[in-house]
């Protein structure tokens, strides 16, 4: 009954699911290790874990969606669900946090420090600049990527889809359900056009610019900050496809769409990483 404190937390019956998923990531993680070695049957394993994580991921993410619209979910469960989603987004802010350590530490205090010393000490035509400084094995110069370009558009496309996100959550609290379907959809159209231009910034950095992940210290901070930063977005944009799908199918209300929050408060975090990452990796 409404306004009854609830005194029962529900929990799921026992689940098959967790030792499906360590079976993938055995799969993958074994599948890896022999394609690195040449192996011919690591492709194999590789898909194999895949297609096993996959199938994973379907089942116990449906089985969740069916647990929360046969209304298993209340105030406590709720609660929970935002506490974790919290403490997930925390552990993302200081994953990122490590590696923009590493950036500052390389351009503030390594680069210039190795400077200081003698060249014999290094190697022959040793250069401590940033971002084009020199280093063994590089073998031919590369240019820094431009800010205002590629990364620029990209820039006004996560700060747009921050927009779109916002106008369909108004759309789920205020119940216009076209519009919260209108704005999920535009966000994601957003993210993939994010995915797109990335790739096409990336090859145009290898292709033209030289720059590649073995270009000093500027090439391997910009490739894992932006590259895992992308990853990111690919799971955001999978993460607000899948509640698009959801609200086409008439999930979620003004009163309970926590998947909706959660989604949206990781776009959030994406988009905020990415605003840190244009002003230091690329305009800085």
């Amino acid at each position: 009954m409404q306004g009854t404190p609830q005194t029962h937390y529900f929990v799921p019956n026992p689940s098959y699911w967790p030792i499906v998923g360590a079976v993938a990531l055995f799969c993958l993680g074994l599948g890896a290790a022999l394609a690195v070695n040449g192996v011919a049957l690591g492709g194999g394993m590789l898909v194999t874990g895949a297609s096993i994580l996959a199938y994973m991921l379907f089942g116990w993410f449906g089985d969740v969606i069916r647990e929360s619209l046969a209304g298993r979910y209340h105030g406590k469960e709720d609660h929970s669900f935002r506490w974790g989603m919290g403490w997930f987004i925390f552990s993302e802010v200081m994953f990122f946090a490590a590696f923009f350590g590493v950036l500052f530490y390389v351009r503030v205090i390594s680069v210039p420090e190795l400077g200081d010393f003698e060249h014999k000490l290094l190697y022959p035509d040793f250069e401590a600049a940033w971002p084009l400084s020199t280093g063994p094995g590089i073998t031919e110069r590369y240019e820094a990527m431009s800010v205002w370009g590629l990364p620029a558009i990209n820039t006004l496309i996560l700060l747009s889809s921050g927009v779109t996100v916002t106008f369909a959550h108004w759309g789920l609290v205020k119940g216009r359900r076209s519009q919260l379907a209108a704005g999920l959809f535009a966000t994601v159209l957003l993210g993939t056009s994010f995915l797109f231009f990335q790739a096409w910034e990336y090859a145009h950095a290898v292709h033209e610019l030289k720059l590649t992940s073995a270009s000093g210290a500027y090439g391997m901070t910009f490739y894992m900050l932006t590259g895992f930063h992308g990853m990111h977005v690919l799971l955001g944009t999978i993460i607000l496809a899948v509640v698009w799908l959801r609200v086409l199918k008439g999930h979620f209300n003004p009163e309970h769409h926590f998947a909706f929050e959660a989604a949206a408060w990781y776009w959030h975090f994406v988009d905020v990483v990415w605003l840190l990452l244009f002003v230091f990796v690329y305009w800085l």
